[in-house]
């Protein structure tokens, strides 16, 4: 066990090659940070350390995270609040000479700057099982598989005629994460071989989710994007038995109760005139298979 200096909201424990930083639980404690429970960050995945003044009487100790080495920071991609950066630790301004000092011991540790980004991510991803609730649906990982169930409520027309998404990591190149925070936040899974351009809106692209009225916050969110992320770096192109192409997502039966409230939603947007006879046929149809 290393030396450990605790700051607000977290400590840090100074280990022989890496950092473990463990976050508090409490009311005053981001959300963000509580999620994660406790990261261990290996001195090659730390950039640079700095030391800087805060707000209020307090010092900022700031292990620079190495681009590329973080699938959490990189699904951020700078988007973080300053407050919710789980590489900085807030401390009460009388221990600027102590935060210096370990500033100095962990400067002393990280390996020689190589200028680019490692082959692999160096930070363990939160691990899945992952699930929250979006705007205009429900998102679930299990390691493997994306799938996005739509809501009655919030769903456009187009993911209602698209019907409930599953994605396998293997057909995905990444991910594009804007902050709920921000205007028109959204989760898109992007794929690595399309016959047409996803649309520009992710209200109507059947591969993203989007955020809003206290749906999708960065605290669940950021995590299920940065899982995504890691599974499909670490992850190549399924193949099938004679070694070409993508291998098919297995069907998973529903529940018939689930079917059947579907069902009624698409006899309202044919009523509603968002759909066609062909359409509605079709899509009951397919429903009708999955039971």
């Amino acid at each position: 066990m290393g030396d450990v200096l605790a700051g607000f909201h977290a400590a840090w424990e100074f280990e022989s090659d890496s950092v473990l930083i463990r976050f508090e639980r409490g009311i005053r404690t981001p959300k963000l940070y509580q999620a994660l429970g406790e990261r261990r960050i290996p001195h090659e995945a730390i950039a640079a350390v700095t030391l800087s003044p805060g707000k209020r009487g307090t010092v900022v100790l700031h292990a620079v995270p190495r681009p590329g080495a973080d699938p959490l920071m990189e699904a951020a991609a700078g988007q973080l609040k300053d407050g919710c950066d789980p590489y900085r630790l807030v401390l009460p301004a009388e221990r600027e000479t102590l935060a210096e000092y370990y500033a100095d011991e962990l400067r002393a540790q990280l390996p020689p700057d190589d200028g680019g980004p490692p082959d692999r991510y160096l930070v363990a991803a939160p691990e899945a099982p992952l699930q929250f609730k979006a705007y205009d649906g429900k998102a679930s990982f299990d390691g493997k598989l994306v799938s996005f169930r739509w809501f009655w409520t919030g769903a456009s027309s187009a993911k209602w005629k698209a019907g409930d998404q599953s994605f396998p990591v293997t057909a995905l190149s990444g991910i594009e994460w804007r902050s709920p925070e921000v205007f028109e936040g959204h989760l898109r899974l992007l794929r690595r071989d399309t016959p047409v351009a996803q649309p520009a809106q992710a209200d109507q692209d059947p591969a993203a989710v989007v955020f809003g009225l206290g749906y999708g916050p960065v605290h669940e969110s950021l995590p299920f994007a940065a899982s995504i992320l890691a599974a499909i770096r670490t992850s190549g192109p399924a193949l099938t038995s004679d070694g070409v192409g993508a291998a098919p997502v297995p069907a998973v039966r529903r529940d018939p109760a689930d079917i059947a409230d579907r069902i009624r939603h698409l006899g309202d947007l044919h009523q509603a005139g968002l759909l066609t006879d062909q359409e509605f046929t079709m899509k009951k149809a397919e429903l009708l298979a999955e039971l």
